[in-house]
């Protein structure tokens, strides 16, 4: 009887093929890219000056694969802060024109520049002073003649064999997009933080989420005084059940922490609970900030291999977060 798994795992001959057929893609869409790489000059940073300097929306349209893209570049525009909308061409001439106004900046997309949907918008950018930006593989095509700034994308084999479906073409135009939503962001300093306010959901906004959003508070707070006996101190990190307690100073100031495995540690020596939590407690424990993101929070205690952190302002506790916390939070 015949292994289905190894069999599974050794393409046939017709396999070979498709792998074969799929390296030629994957092969002629590299060479595009690296052929708009080496085009990357003057006007690409003219477009993301003119992008930037958007009062109102990023407005991206295009017809057909050309289209898709542009719905593609406006949600990633979209969520790394540069305000952006798909229209769609072919409905613009029929009340869509409305969506565009001053203070907003086109990104119009068409391989051969001469799209026919595009016209309206095209005229609608010119009578209302609407800076236009092209995205063509045609400078003297009717887009990139109007355009205030043209990006020329350079001549490229597509990877269907009968060299018309489009292929290379657009993965250069989903990439050059992504490399206009990038420039953006580093231009206008969009952080982590940012970023999280657009992607509140799923498995990303878990991690994109604060550590103020998730640590433990005020009486939760396991704090106790240096001076204070290991009995003591025991009990409350019995009570409140985050295996760790702080060491404040007289001022509320956190100068130590004290830990599951401290205690572990610590209990074959004699009279443990005779010392107190300043003799036990590790004089240097990691602290993160409210606005730390959650995901670092974590990186730090996978680094540290420990399994909680005070949250901390102006050296004073405000907060505690533990493993458990992220687990629930879905971040990890």
């Amino acid at each position: 009887m015949p292994n289905k798994s190894t069999n599974a795992t050794r393409p046939t001959k017709a396999g070979d093929g498709h792998i074969a057929s799929a390296r030629r893609t994957l092969t002629l869409e590299i060479e595009g890219l690296k052929a708009l790489m080496d085009t990357l000059d003057g006007p690409f940073s003219n477009a993301v000056e003119a992008l930037g300097g958007a009062t109102g929306r990023v407005i991206v349209t295009g017809m057909g694969k050309s289209g898709h893209i542009a719905r593609k570049i406006a949600a990633t525009l979209a969520s790394t802060g540069t305000p952006a909308q798909y229209v769609h061409p072919g409905e613009a001439s029929h009340g869509d024109l409305g969506m565009i106004t001053t203070g907003d900046v086109i990104l119009a997309l068409s391989w051969s520049g001469e799209t026919a949907e595009l016209s309206s918008i095209i005229s609608h950018a010119k009578r209302f002073a609407i800076p236009l930006v092209a995205m063509t593989s045609a400078a003297t095509s009717a887009l990139g003649t109007a355009a205030d700034v043209a990006l020329v994308l350079p001549k490229a084999e597509e990877a269907c064999p009968n060299k018309l479906a489009p292929t290379t073409s657009t993965t250069m135009q989903l990439a050059l997009g992504d490399a206009l939503a990038i420039a953006l962001l580093e231009m206008k300093g969009f952080s982590a933080k940012d970023f999280s306010i657009f992607h509140p959901g799923g498995k990303l906004g878990a991690m994109l989420k604060l550590v103020r959003e998730i640590m433990h508070t005020g009486d939760a707070l396991p704090l106790a005084s240096p001076d204070t006996g290991m009995s003591e101190t025991l009990l409350i990190m019995s009570q409140k059940s985050l295996g760790a307690v702080g060491i404040v100073d007289e001022e509320g100031r956190l100068i130590g922490m004290i830990t599951d495995g401290d205690i572990r540690r610590n209990s074959g020596t004699d009279g443990l609970l005779t010392k107190t939590a300043g003799e036990i407690m590790n004089r240097s424990p990691k602290t993160v900030s409210p606005g730390t993101l959650a995901s670092e929070a974590v990186k730090i205690l996978n680094e540290r291999k420990i399994t909680s952190l005070f949250v901390v302002e102006d050296n004073r506790p405000v907060g505690l977060v533990h493993i458990h916390d992220f687990l629930k939070a879905g971040v990890v």
